[in-house]
């Protein structure tokens, strides 16, 4: 069957669930593309008007983590709207004046290449991060879609080219948290995550190795990589990573946490509580 939309030279790829806090400026950047995809997960908030109001193409599909869902839509485009080039963002994301004029630049003569990666600029507490391996935090964004591999990693993913690649000039500008509170939400997810990561892979958690992970990667950005040097958002940055590397090693083995009911209970406890003497309380 012949797709219902034809081909384009370039379309941006975002996947969304209640993103509306940035995503109008994410979209507004943008308008250098020939068409845009919001692939959604059953936003509750603005998400959808939003992308209408811009003139994107909305489809909605069940979470299946970062990289399936991204996979999801590149495959959705293969099918439904050809593309020759992906240029993929997160709503909380900006491609900024200077990376747009640069993508337009490489598309219109990218000789044998597949893939551009981007430096990414991330806006947290009161300033954008210089320091502490935050910068230039280089990602393949731009890509044939046929050329990609995009693979699960930990919480979040890896696009993974299969031919040359080349590099453009301007930032992507990353605002990822609106607040601490955002911030400490996210870390829960993404040690979660973490850990099923970790744990598929055979790692071994525990306290021992949470400290010792978790001091290391603090240790690391803040004094190796030099995060110092962007004040006390580099702290609080370098903090809330060893935190989240110390959880991700933790969560490996969850404990039992009173399941079953009984669980610890002398036998003579256990019998007081049981349903079948209808005493529980």
């Amino acid at each position: 069957m012949e797709a219902p939309f034809p081909p384009v030279k370039l379309t941006a790829v975002i996947i969304t669930l209640n993103g509306e806090r940035l995503f109008g400026r994410c979209l507004d950047s943008l308008a250098f593309c020939n068409r845009i995809l919001v692939v959604d997960s059953f936003s509750s908030d603005a998400t959808q008007a939003i992308a209408e109001a811009h003139g994107a193409m909305f489809v909605q599909n069940p979470w299946p983590g970062n990289a399936g869902q991204i996979r999801f839509g590149v495959n959705w485009l293969t099918e439904h709207a050809p593309t020759e080039w992906v240029l993929f963002l997160d709503c909380d994301e900006i491609c900024s004046p200077e990376l747009a004029e640069s993508i337009q630049t490489a598309l219109a003569a990218p000789g044998d290449s597949t893939a551009f990666s981007m430096p990414r600029r991330t806006w947290y507490f009161d300033r954008f991060l210089r320091h502490g391996g935050s910068y230039p935090d280089r990602l393949f964004r731009l890509f044939r879609p046929e050329t990609i591999r995009i693979e699960e990693s930990g919480a979040h993913q890896q696009f993974r080219p299969s031919g040359p690649c080349g590099e453009l000039k301007g930032d992507l500008l990353h605002y990822t948290y609106a607040n601490f509170f955002n911030q400490m939400d996210k870390l829960n997810d993404y040690a979660q995550r973490g850990a099923k990561d970790l744990e598929r892979k055979g790692r071994r958690g525990g306290i021992a190795a949470g400290l010792g992970h978790g001091f290391w990667r603090f240790f690391s950005m803040y004094v190796i990589r030099r995060g110092f040097l962007d004040g006390r958002a580099g702290f609080l940055m370098a903090a809330h990573t060893g935190f989240y590397t110390f959880l991700k090693y933790i969560r490996i083995n969850e404990g039992a946490w009173g399941a079953p009911y009984d669980a610890g209970l002398l036998p003579s406890e256990r019998a007081a509580v049981s349903p079948d003497t209808g005493s529980a309380s």
